[in-house]
């Protein structure tokens, strides 16, 4: 049977994450309808990373299985349907793919926007932190992130995960002009909220709060109690997926 690959991106302040859910507005939701009604039955996406509510995507995605040819006007008619905060790139057949268990990485960046008062352009966009940085320490807490780690103390106590172990590619912190810090990091995959919470953390590195040191203790499968808190949706990106 046909499989087909669909490259997607979506302002994620309008959607209660990735997933399906019942009486909200999802990005897999949405999808899913759309195809629907232009294709005339139902289809059931893979994603190769689901996203939290109010996570971004800036080059997500998904596949799924149809018995049939699909026209080159597709990509047209999903636009069609779906809102303006998702924008369906792609769709092009893929014989055999699997956007989950074909992925290699997923690279996602975090966003910090430094300085008060906030830019208003960056509302939505960027984390906040109004507090003095030490950004040699931020540097620091990314070196010691790169590599194999348990990180168990960056996901929810609560979790229907059963592996903490992620093999981390590259993590780093980078100016994006004067105002903005961004933390890009790439694994083979990621827990719920790992990102989100390992700038938390980091922050409170940065800030002062904690030491270096203290980041890499909880590398070794700490309790979620140990780390720091989970820095806001908003300012977490998905760039991309390799395969």
């Amino acid at each position: 049977m046909p499989n087909y690959r669909l490259d997607l991106a979506y302002d994620g302040a309008g959607f209660r994450g990735w997933a399906r859910q019942p009486g909200l507005r999802t990005v897999q939701g949405e999808l899913e309808d759309a195809l629907a009604k232009v294709i005339g039955e139902p289809v059931a996406l893979t994603v190769a990373g689901r996203t939290d509510a109010g996570v971004h995507a800036l080059a997500q995605v998904a596949s799924f299985t149809i018995a049939r040819e699909l026209p080159e006007s597709l990509p047209a008619a999903l636009n069609a349907l779906t809102g303006p905060d998702l924008a369906i790139l792609a769709v092009t057949a893929a014989p055999g793919f699997d956007a989950r268990r074909q992925a290699r990485s997923r690279r996602y960046r975090y966003r910090v926007e430094t300085g008060s008062p906030p830019d208003p352009f960056e509302r939505g966009r960027a984390h906040n932190w109004p507090h003095p940085l030490d950004r040699e320490a931020l540097a620091a807490c990314a070196a010691l992130i790169a590599g194999s780690h348990d990180f168990t103390a960056f996901t929810p106590t609560e979790t229907e995960h059963v592996r903490f172990e992620r093999d981390v590619v590259e993590a780093s912190w980078d100016a994006e002009g004067d105002r903005v810090l961004a933390f890009e990091i790439e694994a083979d995959a990621f827990m719920r909220n790992m990102v989100r919470v390992l700038v938390g953390t980091m922050l409170e590195v940065g800030g002062g709060r904690r030491d270096v040191d203290g980041l890499a203790t909880l590398l070794d499968g700490a309790p979620r109690s140990a780390a720091g808190p989970t820095a806001p949706a908003h300012g977490l990106y998905l760039l991309e997926v390799r395969y």
